[in-house]
């Protein structure tokens, strides 16, 4: 399928660049109304200049004033919101030689706290969004394969996918019953110009617009669980079933060595 069937209004919060802007392009080349938020507006009227049913809405994650007001404008232009597409999110590398919970406290800024003040802003559009004759409302997230299993320097980044997993799973029980679905993402490795500044392997590493046919995909089936490159994802959270003293084998096995430099410093 590789898109989502109809015609839907939609809030596509991280449009800016790699996996974002692939659906953003995506999306709007199949008609849908998206709206594009991000942080930078510069990228988003460049995407919006080639095509029509695109509302530029720039705002910043951390500000909650700042998300409803986009949602506000949302609404007064669309008129409502079939899907919320969350995929804004960021990395920072904790080094437990160097403990700085300020950076764990950045990182959950964006990627936990930045995607709840989203939700809060956007379910009363969805509930609104309602008809019996139309598809269910659908809010839908990225985390990472990172909330599956504990990795090297991944305290701040992998907790903060975590908590976002748990928390949507959790509002996906209360909210069955208001007729709202809720599909969570959890990519591999792909490139993008977040991981691009990774200083370590990326195995099975896939380019942006591959992961994003394959969400879409997704969402259109409305996968609880969408995880791609699949064969990598599986295998990690295969591996995240395993007992605690087998993912700490396998996790001091994946540390990245300090160079002598580095632990002089």
């Amino acid at each position: 399928m590789q898109g989502l069937s109809g015609r839907r209004r939609i809030w596509l919060v991280g449009a800016s660049s790699g996996i974002g802007e692939a659906l953003a392009r995506r999306l709007l080349e199949q008609g849908h109304r998206v709206a594009l938020s991000a942080r930078r507006r510069d990228p988003l009227e460049r995407l919006a200049e080639q095509h029509a049913g695109a509302l530029v809405l720039p705002c910043d994650l951390t500000d909650a004033q700042s998300v409803h007001e986009a949602a506000g404008t949302l609404d007064a232009r669309f008129g409502g919101l079939d899907v919320l597409l969350h995929v804004a999110g960021t990395c920072e590398y904790l080094d437990a030689h160097r403990f700085d919970p300020a950076l764990v406290e950045r990182v959950f800024a964006v990627n936990f706290h930045g995607a709840v003040r989203v939700i809060d802003a956007a379910l009363p559009l969805l509930r609104h969004a309602r008809d019996p004759d139309t598809p269910r409302p659908l809010l839908a997230a990225v985390s990472s394969a990172a909330a599956y299993l504990p990795l090297p320097r991944a305290e701040a980044y992998g907790a903060s996918k975590a908590a976002l997993s748990h928390f949507l799973e959790s509002l996906r029980i209360d909210l069955a019953d208001e007729g709202i679905d809720i599909s969570l993402v959890h990519p591999g490795f792909v490139a993008t110009p977040l991981t691009a500044r990774n200083d370590f392997t990326m195995p099975m590493r896939i380019d942006a617009d591959t992961a994003a046919r394959a969400i879409l995909d997704g969402l259109e089936r409305r996968r609880l669980d969408i995880h791609v490159p699949r064969r990598f994802t599986t295998l990690v959270k295969l591996a995240g079933l395993l007992p605690p003293a087998l993912r700490l084998r396998l996790g001091r096995r994946l540390i990245r060595r300090r160079s002598p430099s580095e632990a002089a410093s």
